[in-house]
């Protein structure tokens, strides 16, 4: 990984956006890519972590498309957020004795990391059936899945629960938990949970 990242514009704007219709990972936005073979390739982005991939439209207005076996890195410069992003693919063991490449943003890099990867599911709200007396209404937001990774490259998938953050953080979990307590954060909501990650790598 190239720097520190500590995205709170990232992590408060794609929170404010879950909910709305318009989708980063459904747009074209100016970026640059790194294959596996060193190549840079220059153009405008669009990515799909459900998928594994990521389309550049190039000078010629040419369509590549990459499978995140061919890449290692991208960036782009989010036109929905109006800020920097940054994507690996790291390898993640699917099965046992089994690893792919798969497409994470980074949220925090340090000793210990924080990752993401988001996918657009449908949610529905049982009150407006009540309202109406029809068919619940449904709507699309972002979910996204957390995982820590160490200097190792040993990565962990975080549940969301208080007592699993801790686990993972075991090293000074009570520090963790006294400062997560003080600041009364909540450990399913990104913004907290960089906040918490970027407090345990200063320890």
């Amino acid at each position: 990984m190239v720097k520190k990242v500590f995205a709170y514009f990232v992590f408060t704007t794609l929170v404010l956006t879950a909910n709305a219709q318009e989708f980063s990972s459904r747009m074209f936005h100016k970026g640059w890519l790194v294959t596996e073979d060193q190549d840079t390739v220059r153009g405008d982005v669009k990515y799909d972590m459900e998928t594994n991939a990521v389309q550049v439209v190039v000078a010629d207005e040419k369509v590549q498309t990459y499978s995140s076996k061919k890449i290692l890195y991208f960036e782009i410069y989010d036109n929905i957020l109006k800020t920097y992003r940054q994507f690996y693919a790291i390898p993640y063991q699917v099965e046992s004795n089994y690893k792919v490449p798969v497409l994470f943003e980074v949220l925090y890099e340090g000793k210990t990391s924080l990752l993401v990867r988001e996918k657009i599911v449908m949610t529905t709200d049982p009150y407006s059936q009540a309202y109406f007396n029809g068919p619940a209404a449904s709507s699309e937001k972002l979910s996204f899945t957390y995982y820590f990774v160490d200097t190792e490259g040993n990565m962990e998938m975080y549940n969301g629960k208080k007592n699993h953050l801790f686990e993972i953080l075991s090293k000074n979990s009570n520090q963790v938990k006294e400062y997560v307590k003080a600041n009364k954060l909540k450990t399913d909501e990104m913004r907290d949970i960089v906040r918490i990650t970027a407090f345990y790598n200063s320890l």
